[in-house]
């Protein structure tokens, strides 16, 4: 038999000694290399005309907030010219490369950004091509554009700023003009969509009026409708949303183009989150739109819209139910939706659910639809009321008032309450989940 001593010594000699790690030499970066502003490595140092030097991210950011003076010196500049600094560009990445082994990786060599010259020259060629109709020109002038774009951030707002939007969106209303010619068309057209597509959104209103235009709709209906692929559709919808407003013979094309359909089948198969949410918004504008002979809020209550928005808000994240949301108010406007609204199943319960629970927008067009379909349609005598007390709508109510919303949804919500007076008689009910993450208003 071993001795205690002896066994101890051969566990303690048969155990692994253990690895010592390196010791890790904390790198520092020479001050002249870092950026005054965010004091980190400038990847593309440029200098101000008070003679020092920034990074251009950082010195960007400052000057488009507003400012006019040298961050460090504090006196007011004099242009705002940036003089890129290509010795010391160079001395950093000399540096960089000396200490790779620390795991400093080279930075690259910036490319040199785009000029609002540049950007009017490319865009008076591609307006020569297109009075021209010279497709390869066009295509020519549109490849620069993208490549000048995807380089940085900063050429976005150069190209957008000198509005490249109007020309493109003006280019594709001539290249749509004759609806035989489509075809012919087609790579162009879509290369101008994939164009505007990434300078979304449109705030200017001269674009959008091209956009809007009769034959520009016709031609991003066509490729709504008749292209097989997903992206080409999710880039024209995606434009096609940008068109905020509808005039009345506008509607008359949506509506004889079939569009109505398509959008509803997009909704209901949930391709993509985009098109889905493109969907809901270019509804939204054609329900919304004043006309006098078309009832198109109607014509989308009668195809069955409310019960495919009441499907697709049920579980649906909260940008996609305040858009559903939104679009259902609208619908029930009309006697035909309010209809159909009062005869699903689902109407009542889904709007009482998203009260308090999904977002203050959420909350404000479900109080808004319950008080429609009580205030107006008389025919169900209180059948509404009574769904939305056993449901629980009248405690949330009580509380959204004593929380605070908007003057339109608290005036809705006070005559709600007087209207399910009557039939309160023991039948609220409340999921005390609904309340758990509710701010006070004090």
């Amino acid at each position: 038999m071993f001795d205690w001593r002896l066994r101890r010594k051969l566990r303690v000699g048969g155990k692994k000694k253990k690895k010592e790690k390196p010791e890790i030499m904390e790198l520092q970066i020479p001050n002249h290399f870092q950026c005054p502003i965010t004091m980190e490595l400038m990847k593309d140092p440029v200098t101000l005309s008070s003679g020092i030097t920034y990074d251009r991210e950082s010195i960007e950011t400052w000057l488009n907030a507003g400012n006019f003076t040298c961050p460090v010196t504090n006196q007011v500049l004099r242009n705002f010219d940036q003089i890129p600094n290509h010795t010391l560009r160079k001395m950093i990445q000399d540096w960089c490369v000396e200490n790779r082994l620390h795991g400093v990786e080279r930075i690259p060599t910036p490319r040199v950004p785009v000029t609002s010259g540049e950007v009017s020259e490319i865009l008076f060629d591609l307006k020569f091509s297109v009075k021209n109709l010279d497709q390869s020109g066009v295509l020519e002038s549109l490849n620069v554009i993208n490549k000048w774009g995807f380089e940085s951030e900063r050429n976005k707002l150069c190209i957008v700023s000198n509005d490249a939007s109007e020309v493109l969106a003006e280019a594709f209303y001539v290249f749509s003009k004759n609806p035989e010619t489509f075809e012919r068309f087609s790579q162009v057209l879509m290369e101008l969509l994939s164009a505007l597509n990434w300078m979304l959104p449109l705030e200017d209103d001269k674009p959008l009026k091209f956009l809007a235009s009769e034959a520009s709709l016709r031609c991003l209906l066509w490729f709504i409708n008749n292209n097989q692929d997903i992206s080409v559709k999710q880039t024209a919808i995606s434009v096609m949303k940008e068109i905020k407003s509808f005039e009345e013979q506008d509607l008359q094309v949506l509506i004889d183009s079939g569009v109505v359909e398509t959008l509803m089948k997009f909704i209901e198969d949930q391709i993509s989150r985009t098109i889905t949410k493109a969907s809901l918004m270019v509804i939204f504008a054609m329900v919304s739109a004043p006309n006098e002979k078309i009832n198109i809020k109607s014509s989308f209550a009668e195809k069955g819209l409310v019960s495919l928005l009441l499907n697709l808000i049920i579980d649906s994240e909260k940008s996609i139910c305040e858009k559903g949301l939104a679009v259902l108010d609208r619908i029930c406007e009309s006697k035909e939706g309010r209809e159909e609204a009062c005869e699903n199943a689902l109407t009542v319960p889904v709007l009482v659910k998203k009260i308090l629970r999904v977002s203050e927008m959420a909350t404000q067009f479900s109080v808004s639809v319950i008080w429609k379909l009580s205030k107006f349609d008389q025919k169900n005598e209180g059948k509404i009321l009574f769904e939305a007390l056993q449901v629980g709508v009248f405690q949330k109510l009580v509380l959204l008032l004593q929380c605070g919303c908007e003057d339109s949804t608290k005036e809705k919500a006070t005559q709600l309450l007087k209207l399910m007076n009557p039939y309160r008689a023991g039948l609220e009910c409340t999921e005390s989940e609904d309340f758990k993450n509710l701010k006070r208003s004090f």
